[in-house]
């Protein structure tokens, strides 16, 4: 991937966070490379060399910079000049496929493609292979968790995917040109929390970020007893492996970042955690890309100007938001809700008695269950419990690494139409490019009276159609608060 040196270097001396994550400046004297908001004084000139990723800055010899800590950026957003091979690639990487000495032969034929080409294309538009971008991801956690966290090294290094402490040692030392025990010496971590079993963590982001937004979807939504949203934090229940916690994000705006305290009893689900909660806020999107593609529709303009930080939220659990789609499709978002709130209930588990707090249904508690108790018609309990059924044997997987085949397996549910298969891949596969073109609200925002003429118009919004729905969706319920805050005036309703 080629980077504009003169951009790259306008970009650096202004440090303007919105370029945080978007390259990375090796500095040839101190053979480290930073960010481009390094606090550092600028290096020369001819002493800069510009990569594309933190990967790629590491396989050119850099180490990470101590002061602005790499590991700490947002991150290069995944489909940022990238085809949508290297993507889910990226995606399947977060998810761990190569951690644990899994082979890249294997990793590649899961994609359909030979591992040569894989290298290919990584270099081409990341500056670096998968290996060396699965290796940069596992030290940059690692190094986060030294600072942030007071995790005996063992633990540190078993949670970010090495094999053995001995290799953690050694790739740590020759990284960062120090021992994991000279790094946390000068480390100033978040204050630690007193609570056995209670981690927290910074999660950055680029500016602007529309926490109200986001915030605000994610609260119309929340399944009473699994999630509560209130005005400043979300908090939800997980479970991972049998084992039960929660966590809890709160927004940091003068850092740029989201703070996240996990409660989970195993340390060494935290990566998994802590990407998943990335996914979930969207932390690794480029708002400044974003609103430049889009804004030059008339429709979106406007909500760009009240939101130009919008996101797309993801989900904690494919399945779980899969079934809350299905819920949705005809009635209210508020009554989804509800109808989601009793199969929790109903069916799910409580972890923590008498605390009111519950776990989802998992897809073997929902496979079999009398699901229309909670009020669901007969039809689309069927759908659920299909679904259940498939994902209980495997037969679909819905997360961010999912493979295309899944959403064809979901759009063949009886009772499951193209809006929920779209919507799924939207939020629960963190496609930034899904399109449920049936939707009413967004054909009434286009004011058109097909999908069809809709689709025509969508396209130009590509590859970033996810975010438009957002924004229509947004601007939609801007409408509607307006009116209920309005006397005389009909209500809207909230989109789905």
């Amino acid at each position: 991937m080629e980077l504009d040196r003169t951009v790259c270097d306008r970009a650096s001396r202004s440090r303007d966070p919105r370029f945080d994550g978007r390259f990375f400046m090796g500095v040839t004297t101190t053979g480290v490379y930073c960010r481009p908001v390094c606090p550092a004084p600028l290096p020369k000139h001819q002493n800069v060399r510009y990569f594309p990723s933190a990967a790629a800055a590491a396989g050119a010899g850099f180490r990470p910079c101590l002061r602005c800590r790499p590991e700490a950026s947002p991150g290069t957003p995944a489909w940022l000049g990238t085809s949508a091979l290297v993507s889910r690639a990226l995606r399947l990487i977060d998810d761990g496929a190569l951690d644990a000495g899994r082979g890249l032969e294997r990793f590649a034929e899961r994609l359909g493609v030979t591992s040569r080409h894989l290298r290919r294309l990584f270099l081409r538009h990341l500056g670096a292979t998968p290996v060396q971008v699965a290796a940069t991801r596992r030290l940059h956690f690692a190094k986060k968790l030294i600072d942030e966290t007071d995790l005996p090294f063992s633990d540190v290094a078993f949670c970010s995917g090495f094999g053995s402490i001995r290799c953690f040692n050694r790739e740590i030392h020759r990284s960062f040109g120090h021992t994991p025990t000279e790094l946390r010496r000068p480390a100033r971590p978040l204050p630690a929390s007193d609570v056995p079993e209670h981690y927290r963590f910074r999660l950055a982001y680029r500016p602007p970020y529309d926490w109200d937004a986001i915030l605000g979807f994610l609260r119309t939504r929340a399944i009473p007893g699994v999630e509560a949203v209130d005005r400043s934090s979300y908090r939800r229940t997980i479970v991972l492996d049998a084992l039960v916690g929660s966590f809890e994000v709160r927004h940091a705006e003068a850092a740029s970042a989201l703070d996240l305290t996990v409660r989970f009893p195993n340390p060494h689900a935290l990566l998994h955690v802590v990407t998943r909660v990335r996914q979930i806020f969207d932390l690794g999107a480029d708002p400044a890309l974003i609103s430049g593609h889009l804004g030059g529709d008339p429709l979106l303009a406007r909500p760009l100007l009240r939101h130009p930080g919008i996101r797309t939220p993801g989900a904690w659990d494919g399945f779980e938001l899969a079934v809350r789609a299905i819920l949705g499709q005809q009635i209210s978002v508020a009554a989804a809700s509800t109808i989601a709130g009793r199969l929790a209930s109903l069916f799910g588990t409580a972890p923590w008695p008498p605390h009111p707090q519950r776990l989802f249904p998992s897809p073997r508690q929902l496979a079999r269950a009398e699901i229309e108790r909670a009020g669901v018609v007969r039809a689309r309990a069927e759908a659920i419990r299909q679904l259940a059924l498939q994902a209980e044997s495997g037969d679909i997987v819905l997360s961010p690494s999912v493979e295309a085949q899944a959403l064809s397996r979901i759009r063949r549910i009886p009772g499951v139409g193209e809006w929920t298969a779209e919507y799924v891949a939207m939020r629960a596969c963190g496609e930034p490019d899904a399109w449920p073109s049936g939707d009413l609200v967004l054909r009434r925002a286009a004011s058109v009276r097909t999908a069809r003429e809709l689709e025509r118009r969508a396209e130009a919004w590509r590859p970033w159609r996810s975010y438009a729905v957002m924004l229509l969706w947004q601007d939609a319920t801007d409408e509607a608060d307006g009116a209920q805050r309005t006397p005389g005036r009909r209500h809207g309703r909230d989109p789905r």
